[in-house]
């Protein structure tokens, strides 16, 4: 009894005496889909032969009559229709499938459906199949036995070397616990057909381990080597090096080699800076740790391929040590002995330690080094500067670069315009126009064009902008495409607090308040209150605080817009406020640097570190590591600054004036499952607390190494720095400005750092970077580096995570070795957390102290997430991007939180992300649609309850869960 399958089937009603298929193939390309036969054969596809082989089995159990009843003959064609559809649903390209996975389809078909019996019957007659096959088998002489031959790219047939597969497997395994060479081995060889093209063997090695995931977390592992073995086939063949085709270990001696002639090739193919190739090219090659390429897990080697290795048509011919050497060759470029600051940097890339942010290792070392993750711009009030302005985000835009624009100076609508002596339409129709420019000028072709635009809350147009989002009113005043942020200044939350009144403004009658801030800010808004109130304005409007505020948070809740980020202790904590103001934050809200339209575009340099990496076996922090790691990264994101390719020299002006750069850290959770804490513990925001400070302290002090090796940045004299006010300290500055009261932000040291030293050589010595540090939410290079992303919490403990570069199983690594040591890890506790979306709070045998680790974000209590951001943020002299979770939002636990971010002293929220109330229906679905994370399910909130969904379709959706910048392939603008 043998069967076979077809893509995407379509019912096709016959008359009841008919006794062939009725499922319709012929709109489905057949034979873009083949079967492979026990025998290693391919066969065309007959989606038919599923519905005989039902129908023989119906036949064996009910006889003849009852078989051939309508009933029965309707529930075989559902059957089939089920069975096809789970086979074919990730083939809509073509591909192949075994005879056996279509007969295991048939058999789960029977079961989820209740036809227990004829189920039976046919397990029975598969088994006797299988011991009929297995005794001809054997009798057999060897040399009867099927050869597999393979198709080499050159279009030679060679036979199969079977001894190379099991070499490739046995080393990809190598140092893994839990994976098996003979499992790997044994079912890729069934999956393979005579004749098969070399390059698919490899896929199919690779898609073997991938499979495997679910069960067995280290499978990511074997899966991203077995992948490499195809990424060095495709390098090696470009560069005219494919004589042999190196297994993991054979290539530890090819890379030097293969090094200098990648460098060559890219130089000749115009891919690189031809300065790389003066380098001492020998010496960079023999420090390539080829070891290193086994780090990766198969989600981060994926990526890699697909969005940053150089490539010529398509063809890549980077391999991932190749890659970090480029990318430190680059920032090297202006070092004195370059060649071994070159290796110092690769070192600490290609270790995880700390790595850059994707601009910087997309460009460095190519023609055009744009390396910065973030510009910040002010637009100002006249039509040429405004549309001066979207001209400058499409150049910054064009080299993959995140905008964060300040509007707030463009007049209200039905402000006076003296030109025409006419009516301003607002700032609304302007802010169409950017939305349409950033869609339209993608980033380097890598990924879309991303933009958010603030506006301060006393606006005129701040009751529009919040609806830009919306997916309902007039089209022409909606962006769908381009983030928005609220810029909020401390008033408005007293006003909010005391439910007072809150008055809007056209900034063409108001031009000061947008520089204001604290005190001056709050005695100059009055004052404007009053010549509204004796008709002295004409622009403005009168309401309730409390009643924008609602809105505020009913939009945010709706459309996941605007993100909600406080003016006053991002100005009244910068180290900068005595030569700017800072009017906005950027695309990820971690960034605040000072704008002015037409002299100041703000520009900063990102880079993480690994904070998991920098714990040792106790889970301490380990400072030595730390401060090592700190000091190199600090001399990398520093010499971006001058390397760096500027499409707008006002851009280039302020960054070599300022010299900003953002120290951030990704793997924060991944760090509390080292030291087993649960991510709502009062000592794990202690550890939030003692890790920034560390990492605050360090960077502070190699910006002040440097600026005694290259000198302190220009506009330091004035700052709070040259004043001896360190992050810490500027604290006290907020709190006289608003009010103790309204304040209330830990202040506390561990006492394990001198910091009145550091106070002193900052005076003296200076520093060389105007801003230090900042978090990112490093959505891809946590991809990268296999670590959580950011200070994110777990989204879900297993998942299918889709981005640019397809589908991925994600697993909790730390979760499953915690269940296997209690013996608890097993298939039904992989299909349990599949059922449960990835969380083990509804798993009985799961006991407790395991469920508090390793509760999801959405378990979380969000004020908890802002203790956290609190005690991070006392130290940080720009911001965290810092998303909040609420699993059942409604209108008071939004107003307690967002007023508890406030008065926690944060600078700056991300993403509000929301789940309804409603999860999928999910008792017959056990693939891997169940929990899948992607393209869609990326809204960023639950506008509402969601209907419950049938089987079929739940899948895609997370229960009703909406996740959007992180897990969305599309918002990854930062890193």
């Amino acid at each position: 009894m043998q069967t076979h399958s077809t893509a995407a089937p379509t019912e096709a009603r016959r008359p009841p005496e008919t006794p062939t298929s009725t499922v319709d193939v012929a709109a489905t390309a057949p034979g873009a889909i083949k079967v492979i036969r026990r025998n290693g054969k391919v066969t065309s596809f007959d989606a038919s032969k599923i519905q005989i082989a039902m129908t023989k089995a119906y036949l064996a159990v009910e006889g003849g009559a009852s078989a051939a009843s309508a009933s029965v003959r309707s529930k075989i064609e559902e059957l089939t229709q089920q069975v096809v559809q789970a086979l074919t649903r990730h083939m809509s390209g073509g591909g192949t499938v075994h005879i056996e996975d279509i007969q295991d389809q048939v058999e789960l078909a029977l079961m989820r459906n209740g036809e227990h019996k004829v189920a039976r019957a046919y397990v029975l007659y598969r088994a006797e199949q299988t011991r009929k096959r297995e005794a001809e088998a054997a009798a057999q002489p060897a040399s009867a036995k099927p050869t597999l031959s393979i198709t080499r790219d050159d279009g030679t047939v060679v036979a199969l070397d079977e001894a190379r597969m099991r070499r490739l497997v046995t080393e990809a395994c190598d140092g893994l616990g839990g994976v098996s060479v003979d499992e790997i081995v044994t079912a890729t060889l069934r999956d393979l057909y005579d004749g098969m093209p070399e390059a698919e063997v490899s896929q199919a090695l690779t898609l073997t381990a991938r499979a495997r995931i679910e069960k067995e977390p280290n499978y990511t592992y074997v899966s991203a080597r077995l992948l490499l073995d195809a990424l060095r086939h495709e390098a090696l063949k470009f560069l005219g090096m494919s004589e042999t085709r190196p297994t993991f270990e054979e290539m530890k001696a090819v890379y030097p080699d293969y090094f200098r002639e990648y460098i060559h090739k890219a130089v000749s193919l115009e891919l690189i800076d031809p300065k790389l190739a003066l380098y001492d090219l020998e010496a960079l090659g023999k420090a390539l740790i080829a070891e290193r390429d086994g780090k990766f897990d198969y989600l981060g080697m994926q990526t890699l391929y697909d969005r940053y290795f150089i490539h010529s048509n398509k063809t890549r011919f980077e391999l991932p040590q190749a890659f970090f050497m480029r990318v430190a060759m680059g920032l090297a470029m202006n070092e004195i002995d370059r060649e071994a600051r070159a290796i110092e940097f690769y070192q600490l890339l290609s270790s995880f330690d700390f790595m850059s942010s994707t601009p910087t290792l997309f460009n460095s070392g190519t023609l055009r080094p744009q390396l910065s993750s973030c510009y910040l711009t002010q637009v100002p009030d006249e039509l040429h500067g405004i549309f001066g302005a979207i001209h400058d985000n499409a150049m910054l835009s064009k080299f993959a670069g995140g905008l964060g624009n300040d509007w707030t100076p463009v007049r209200g609508m039905g402000g006076w315009i003296k030109g025409t002596n006419g009516k301003s339409n607002g700032v609304v129709p302007f802010l169409k126009v950017a939305n349409d420019t950033c869609v339209a000028v993608n980033q380097g072709g890598k990924r879309k064009g991303a933009l958010c635009a603030y506006l301060e809350t006393w606006h005129r147009d701040i009751e529009e902008f919040l609806e830009l989002r919306k997916n309902t009113g007039d089209d022409r005043r909606r962006t769908h495409d381009m983030n928005t942020a609220n810029w909020v200044p401390d008033l408005f939350m007293k006003r909010v607090m005391e439910e007072g009144p809150w008055t809007l403004f056209s900034p063409d009658e108001t031009p000061d308040l947008h520089d204001l801030m604290g005190e001056a800010f709050e005695k100059r808004y009055v004052e404007y209150e009053k010549l509204a109130d004796e008709g002295r304005l004409k622009n403005f409007k009168r309401i309730q605080a409390l009643t924008l505020w609602r809105k505020m948070l009913s939009m945010l809740f709706e459309t996941g817009h605007p993100w909600v980020t406080f003016k006053d202790p991002c100005n009244l904590r910068s180290p900068q406020q005595h030569v700017g103001v800072v009017h906005s934050s950027n695309l990820c809200t971690e960034i605040t640097l000072n704008t002015k339209a037409g002299q100041e575009i703000a520009v900063c340099n990102l880079g993480s570190i690994n904070l998991p990496a920098h714990l040792d076996a106790s889970g301490a922090l380990d400072l030595v590591k730390l401060e090592k790691t700190v000091n190199t990264a600090m001399r990398m994101l520093d010499n971006v600054i001058e390397y760096n390719y500027y499409s707008v020299a006002t851009a280039r002006n302020s960054n070599l004036r300022h010299r900003p750069v953002g120290m951030g850290l990704m793997g924060f959770n991944d760090a509390l499952y080292k030291k087993r804490l649960a991510y709502e513990s009062d000592e794990a925001i202690k550890f939030a607390d003692e890790s920034m400070e560390a990492i605050s302290y360090y960077a502070i002090k190699a910006s002040s190494d440097l600026a005694a090796e290259r000198g302190k940045y220009s506009s330091f004299e004035g700052s709070l720095w040259s004043q001896g006010i360190l992050p810490i300290d500027s604290i006290q500055i907020l709190a006289k400005q608003r009010g103790p009261q309204y304040l209330q932000q830990d202040t506390s040291v561990s006492g394990r750092f001198d910091w009145d030293a550091l106070r002193e050589r900052v005076k003296t010595v200076g520093v060389r970077n105007s801003n230090t540090m900042a978090i990112a939410p490093t959505a891809t290079i946590a991809n990268i580096t296999g670590v959580s992303q950011s200070i994110e919490p777990t989204y879900q403990n297993l998942y299918v995570k889709s981005n640019l570069s397809g589908e991925f199983t994600v697993v909790n690594e730390y979760l499953v070795n915690d269940l296997k040591q209690l013996g608890l890890w097993d298939e039904v506790m992989a299909h349990d957390l599949k059922y449960f979306d990835g969380s083990v709070q509804s798993i009985d045998r799961i006991p407790a102290e395991i469920k508090a680790i390793y509760k999801c974000a959405f378990e979380i209590d969000a004020k908890r997430l802002v203790d956290a951001g609190s005690r991070r943020q006392k130290w940080i002299d720009q911001a965290q991007s810092l998303n909040l979770y609420m699993s059942q939002p409604n209108g008071k636990k939004l107003d307690e939180l967002y007023k508890h971010a406030w008065t926690s002293g944060l600078k700056t929220t991300y993403y509000l992300r929301t789940m309804g109330a409603t999860h999928a229906e999910k008792s017959t679905i056990s693939d891997t649609r169940l929990n899948k994370v992607g393209q869609s399910s990326s809204s960023g909130v639950s506008t509402a309850p969601a209907a419950k969904a049938t089987p079929a379709v739940a899948a895609t959706d997370v229960g009703s869960a909406k996740v959007c910048s992180i897990l969305d392939p599309e918002c990854e603008a930062c890193q």
